[in-house]
């Protein structure tokens, strides 16, 4: 599908992800055939490798309702809970406008500007930079930010990372990788457990006897060596599942977070406050004890992937490129922190003491005869001022 504008490639990555996470359910599948090939050689250690891909595939075709009925079960699940779950991993906390009117406003404008209902806001008390979007209908979505991201940026920054994570709930991100994930984690879940149930298995030594006892048939060794081949080919079909699952979750993820910065400039207008928040919050997105399903949602991902194979996020340098080319942004570089007036010994420094005396004020009048004794020394006397005379009393 040919793209040439924003909406387009929108249209055109929602297509692809849409064939990527049919790709995910299609290795619930593969796990299931694996496991029940495992399951026949345990039952049955002297059969062929024919026997075993006959046997397995029955055993597909009768568990296919029951794999995509968990499947569904635990999406179900998610769809309720997860929202729950990464607040009690993260400790995000919802806010309102009298808690942070700063953050509300801009956000609320944000929406109201594109007619988008506003979803909730959240904090979550941090010092790392980043920000990230849940929930999987209107009731569920929110925004989270950290506290270190609202003391570092600006805020034009801010509102340009509220719209990346606003942009995301618009063009359907956020349901999609969730849903990803929660397959990912089935397909994860299900590998190790197949891992273990096999390695823990005493099917090995079972199959060392009847190999030593068939020794002197040659058509045993035959069958032998067809459950021995048929566990690695299960093997295989395990590692390439994860491996798989792990690698389409990852794309799904990169190829979002373009978009999603481009989706930020349209709502702000201002490419070059979503460049300088970016190259603010670059390495410096570590949340701390987050799981890596949560960090795969954040605006920037500092776990890097093993040659960029495995990274969740295309680099910063390669998301400021691509604003600067197509958004006609313009890059400062790498940039420092502003610092923090609380703890900046500087500025303390230039804060006059309240308490310590007045230093550079006129020295005080001298007082004349004609003062009034009531009248505090150092009082200017003015025209009106009521002369001694001698009637007053001292």
């Amino acid at each position: 599908m040919a793209a040439y504008g924003l909406y387009t490639h929108i249209a055109s990555n929602r297509f692809r992800s849409t064939l990527l996470l049919a790709g995910l359910f299609v290795l619930i599948y593969v796990l299931v055939f694996a496991g029940a090939l495992i399951a026949e050689v345990v039952l049955n250690s002297n059969g062929s490798v024919d026997y075993y891909l006959a046997a397995a595939s029955r055993d597909l075709i009768k568990a296919f309702p029951y794999a995509t009925g968990g499947a569904a079960i635990w999406i179900v699940v998610a769809y309720f809970f997860h929202q729950s779950i990464v607040d009690a991993v993260t400790g995000g906390e919802d806010v309102t406008r009298q808690q942070q009117p700063r953050l509300y406003n801009l956000l609320e404008n944000l929406c109201i500007s594109r007619g988008i209902t506003m979803p909730k806001l959240k904090v979550m008390d941090s010092e790392a930079l980043n920000a990230f979007a849940t929930g999987l209908n209107p009731r569920q979505y929110s925004i989270t930010v950290t506290t270190g991201l609202l003391k570092a940026l600006s805020d034009q920054e801010i509102e340009a990372v509220l719209g990346h994570e606003l942009t995301h709930i618009r063009n359907g991100d956020v349901q999609l990788m969730v849903i990803a994930m929660i397959i990912a984690g089935v397909v994860g879940f299900a590998a190790e457990l197949f891992f273990r149930l096999f390695f823990y298995s005493n099917w090995n030594s079972g199959g060392d006897r009847s190999s030593r006892s068939s020794s002197s048939s040659g058509d045993d060794r035959k069958s032998g060596g067809g459950a021995i081949i048929v566990v690695i080919l299960a093997i295989a079909l395990l590692a390439l599942a994860w491996t798989l699952s792990l690698v389409v979750r990852l794309a799904l993820s990169r190829s979002r977070e373009l978009l999603a910065d481009a989706g930020s400039v349209e709502l702000t207008k201002n490419p070059d406050a979503m460049i300088s928040a970016l190259r603010k919050i670059e390495n410096r997105g570590e949340l701390q004890g987050a799981t890596s399903a949560v960090m795969e949602m954040c605006i920037d991902n500092p776990r890097d992937g093993f040659a960029d194979l495995f990274s969740t996020h295309p680099s910063v340098d390669a998301r400021v490129a691509a604003l600067v080319k197509f958004a006609g942004g313009h890059d400062p570089g790498p940039l420092a922190l502003p610092p923090d007036p609380a703890n900046d010994p500087g500025d303390q420094a230039a804060q006059p003491d309240p308490s310590a005396p007045p230093e550079h004020l006129p020295p005080p009048l001298p007082s004349g005869p004609s003062s009034d004794a009531n009248q505090p020394a150092g009082m200017p006397q003015g025209p009106w001022s009521r002369p001694a005379g001698p009637w007053d009393r001292g």
